[in-house]
Order: structure tokens, then sequence, then C-alpha cells
């Protein structure tokens, strides 16, 4: 893979975040990545979206990729499920003691009024108690397996993580109600609307990290998209990072490159660069 006006450059590994990066201003996959995951595959470069979305949902959106699931890895959960050609790379799981304080916090919050639902993100599936349309459409979007319960408390699953949906605007409404878990425990604010609790020590740059060393390969043969606060690991994972254009400030601050923005479907555009395709 080259750059434009660059060197050539020798990339085997390419991160994409999802929302806000690669998908389009309607959530939807652009239409001309497909062609280039031909390309990517055919050259032996490993695409991996990376995302708080779930494994099934990933998988599922990219079923008709070329030769899927080989030649792709996914990033599930914020970097907590990892699997690469349809086998586990790597997982993380929440304490289920812990896992119940959390559930009973934001019942407490709930309860205070405090506009919110929760998904508990299991290995098998997602698991929500709260199941009133507005919010089942919301946990719908990111979760394709996904179970209707009627106690959190009982789910018996590895649980992957927490992940807290507000309708307001998370990182100034709940965010701070939290802060208390961030002693032993990571608080991501992984969208307007989302936050993801997982255990200390797990994120999409961990995840990177351990996709590299399964393929053995480096940061300098990784290439990575980003636009929100959960992407600043993974950038800082891989030596070609990109930044969207509508990107969080710190991720810009962070990232080596700029990209176009989601909406002008700023992944494909630099990856064709890239690809000389």
């Amino acid at each position: 893979m080259g750059q434009q006006g660059q060197s050539p450059v020798d990339v085997r590994l390419v991160v994409v975040d999802m929302d806000g990066t690669l998908l389009d201003g309607q959530g939807r996959i652009p239409a001309g990545l497909w062609p280039l995951l031909g390309v990517m595959r055919e050259r032996g470069i490993v695409f991996a979206p990376a995302s708080g979305r779930q494994y099934a949902t990933l998988a599922a959106m990219f079923a008709d990729a070329p030769g899927a699931p080989e030649g792709l890895a996914f990033i599930a959960e914020n970097g907590t499920y990892v699997v690469r050609d349809g086998a586990e790379v790597s997982s993380n799981s929440l304490d289920p003691g812990f896992v119940a304080t959390v559930v009973d916090r934001c019942r407490a919050l709930a309860a205070d009024g405090h506009h919110i639902g929760v998904v508990v993100c299991g290995k098998r599936s997602a698991y929500i108690e709260r199941t009133d349309p507005p919010f089942h459409a919301e946990a719908d979007i990111y979760y394709k397996q996904l179970e209707d319960v009627a106690d959190l408390l009982a789910v018996d699953d590895d649980v992957l993580k927490v992940a807290l949906y507000d309708f307001g605007n998370a990182e100034a409404d709940t965010f701070p109600h939290l802060q208390d878990f961030r002693d032993g425990h990571q608080v991501v604010v992984s969208g307007q609307h989302w936050i993801d609790i997982m255990n200390v020590g797990v994120d999409k740059g961990v995840a990177v990290r351990a996709l590299q060393e399964a393929m053995g390969i480096t940061a300098d043969q990784t290439a990575a998209f980003g636009d929100y606060l959960n992407d600043v690991q993974m950038l800082q994972a891989a030596t070609h990072s990109y930044a969207m254009a509508n990107a969080h400030p710190h991720v810009v601050a962070v990232a080596r490159h700029m990209a176009p923005a989601n909406t002008q479907d700023g992944v494909v555009t630099v990856l064709r660069d890239l690809l000389g395709a």
C-alpha cells in the first residue's frame, strides 16, 4: 500500500471505527468499500471493523464481504472481544458482582429521573430489561443478538461490558454519576448517547495490539481510522492513524493524518489512495 506523494508503505492491517467513521450519515456501509475489501483480501491485508457493537452485529454487517469471514477481523464491544477469521483472538469479562453493582446503580439513576437504558453485553447475546419501543430501537441498532429479560441480574453469560444509553447527553448527564466506578474499571463515553463500562486494561488499542501479535505485524504495518474518544488508544496503536474531519477535537490532536468526514466517504477515499485502487 502507498500514500499519494509518499513512499509506499507496507500495511497489513486496516482498523476502522464504525459510527461517525466508516458509516455514512444514514448509518450505512459505503458502497465503495466492498470492492476495496476484495482488493485487500487478494493482497493479504486484514480489514477489521472496530466498534462498541457486538460481534454478531458486526459479522452480519460484513457477511457479504468477499470470502467472509476470511480476511476479516472484528474488534467488538469496544475491544473486549476480538475475532479473526471466525475464531476468538481475545476476550475480557467483567466480575459478576461488579456487573450487579452497575445494574443497581443504573436502576437507581433511572428511578431518580435519568432517562437511560442498560444493555448487559455477553459473549452469547446482549440483554435488556427495559423493553419500551424507543429504547429497544436504539439497542437493536448495535445488538443483533438481543434478548429481553425480566431481570438483568439473572443473566447467565460471560459479560464483556455494560452499556448505558442516555436519551440526553451521556457525557454531561450520566457520566458524572459513574465516576466512582473508574477506581478499578473503565467508564468510556463512546458516543453522544452511549457510555461503556469495562475492565481496566482493555480498549480498542489493546485489541489492535492483540491482533498485531496474532498476525506477527507491527504498528508501522497498521492503519486506523476513528472519530470519537473511544478510538484514541486504537489510533495510538497504528503508525498510519487518521481522524475523520468530523472527529472529536482530542481525536484530531492524537491522529497523525486527517480523512474527509464520514458523510463524504472519508475512509473509502483514503483507502483508495493507500491501495492505489
